[in-house]
């Protein structure tokens, strides 16, 4: 099976489309998260997820704008309410099995509090190793990142709406999987919402 990942769009609808088309075929889309930005919503993104019949979790910035704080935001005319309850109901961990391997979706850290952000570098990723799953997928750094401990692969998409990865100049990115062979495949990407400026100074 080919899963499609991606993970803090942000309410980047062309961001999301343009990381669909590079990945495209795939069997299953996955969403790490943050499909929104704390207070602003975004019904072309968390339609298109419900269109796609993906699986999605929620993440910090969910958090905030389906919670007491996000009331005002969600109360605007604008907003589709039955996109709103749909998002509400999805979880905020997924554990499931794909092919006969144990697949782990969260937002942030696997380990609590589930809010810190743990970097691609970072030793705390050797304790990855000892979950009980095959594979962990993760967001929140807005960082790609694809490698294994012990027998766990865990795997980040990066930022298919806000990046932030100097690793791959700023740009989007998003990932694919393999679950028979295990390989991932990263698609980095221009956010198609900004203007980019060569070393010349020209577009």
């Amino acid at each position: 099976m080919r899963l499609a990942i991606v993970s803090d769009i942000h309410c980047n609808i062309a961001g999301l489309e343009r990381g669909l088309e590079l990945m495209a075929p795939f069997d299953e889309l996955w969403c790490a998260g943050d499909s929104v930005f704390q207070f602003r919503w975004s019904n072309d993104v968390v339609r298109r997820l419900r269109e796609l019949g993906a699986r999605v979790i929620l993440g910090n910035h969910e958090e905030t704008i389906l919670g007491h704080d996000g009331e005002r935001a969600l109360s605007s005319p604008n907003v589709d309410q039955e996109l709103v309850a749909w998002l509400r109901e999805q979880p905020y961990r997924i554990e499931a099995e794909v092919d006969g391997k144990r697949v782990v979706m969260t937002h942030g850290s696997p380990w609590e509090p589930w809010k810190d952000y743990h970097y691609p570098h970072e030793t705390v990723w050797s304790k990855a190793a000892t979950l009980d799953c095959d594979t962990l997928i993760v967001g929140h750094t807005h960082f790609k990142m694809a490698q294994r401990f012990g027998r766990v692969l865990v795997i980040n998409p990066g930022s298919a709406g806000d990046p932030r990865d100097h690793r791959n100049e700023f740009q989007l990115s998003c990932a694919t999987w393999d679950t028979t062979t295990d390989e991932v495949v990263f698609y980095d990407y221009r956010d198609p919402t900004r203007n980019f400026v060569s070393h010349s100074g020209q577009l």
